[in-house]
């Protein structure tokens, strides 16, 4: 058999093992992938909401609440609580509801703009969340300053031990807690780039996809 013919026969299977696919075909395959990546984002929300509520159960994480009381934190927590889990509600439903607007769209066109929909929602929603987290630190901090009873706390806490400033302590504990607060924003950022950017990745790349379909 002479060269040609072996070209030829290579090429035939080359054509039976990677089929042509047409315009439909690639973009189910796209609606279906973008359809489970938002899905995922709806489910990581929810997770990310309910798994922390789980460590109220913990007695560590009991006392920890009670501490806040004691720096007046109190006073604003009800109000700061509702405002964050109604915007946090409205996240969740948003992405639920790009979910069930994605499972039965037929349109490439109408798919990526729900697609840049998503992304521009969880661009917010990683903002917000990584916002309320300085918020609250902030929070945390001026009610240590500003609470009168929590420096009695410190004096008499200084006064059990020699050669301490009730003032320097106070200072001390909120730089620590400052400097813990941006340290736990930062390894947040990197959760939610890991998680969330790499689901955005992947929609990003359908998005390019179907805007090739569309030229």
């Amino acid at each position: 058999m002479d060269e040609l013919e072996l070209l030829k026969r290579d090429w035939q299977k080359k054509e039976v093992e990677h089929p042509k696919l047409t315009y439909n075909e690639i973009y189910k395959m796209l609606w279906k992938k973008s359809s489970s990546i938002v899905k995922w984002i709806f489910v990581i929300s929810i997770l990310e909401f309910v798994l922390p509520h789980l460590l109220y159960l913990l007695p560590s994480t009991k006392n920890k609440i009670d501490l806040f009381g004691t720096t007046g934190f109190d006073n604003y927590f009800i109000g700061f609580s509702v405002f964050y889990y109604a915007v946090v509600f409205y996240f969740i439903y948003q992405f639920y509801s790009r979910y069930k607007e994605i499972s039965v769209l037929d349109n490439a066109k109408h798919l990526m703009a729900k697609i840049l929909k998503t992304r521009k929602t969880v661009k917010h929603y990683i903002i917000f969340s990584l916002s309320m987290v300085f918020v609250m630190i902030v929070m945390f901090m001026l009610g240590i300053y500003l609470n009168n009873d929590f420096s009695s706390l410190l004096t008499d806490m200084s006064a059990n031990v020699e050669n301490i400033n009730p003032v320097e302590l106070k200072t001390t504990l909120i730089i620590t807690i400052g400097v813990f607060g941006l340290i736990m924003i930062a390894v947040m950022g990197v959760v939610y780039f890991l998680l969330y950017g790499l689901l955005l990745r992947k929609l990003n790349s359908n998005y390019a996809e179907l805007k090739k379909l569309e030229i």
